[in-house]
């Protein structure tokens, strides 16, 4: 299972929970993992090209990922953060 991180703007699809584990090969599957359990999760996180989200920021581990292709390890750490903005 890979360790997922979820930043406070999402936890609302999360019922608040900020460390989840999923299963899944890939950060699109293990997305689509937390998308059964919290629907709308995945949504916030991707758009409808398969496309991580421009204010969205994924990392494995140290290493920052746009590519829902990118592959995982059981033992991985997904974070994701979402960019801040503003002036």
């Amino acid at each position: 299972m890979t360790h997922v991180l979820i930043p406070s703007q999402l936890t609302s699809y999360t019922a608040g929970a900020t460390r989840l584990e999923a299963d899944g090969a890939t950060v699109g599957a293990v997305l689509d993992d937390l998308d059964a359990r919290y629907p709308g999760l995945k949504f916030r996180v991707i758009d409808e090209q398969d496309r991580v989200r421009r204010h969205m920021r994924l990392f494995i581990g140290c290493d920052e990922t746009r590519s829902v292709a990118a592959p995982l390890r059981a033992a991985d750490e997904l974070l994701i953060f979402g960019a801040l903005s503003g002036g």
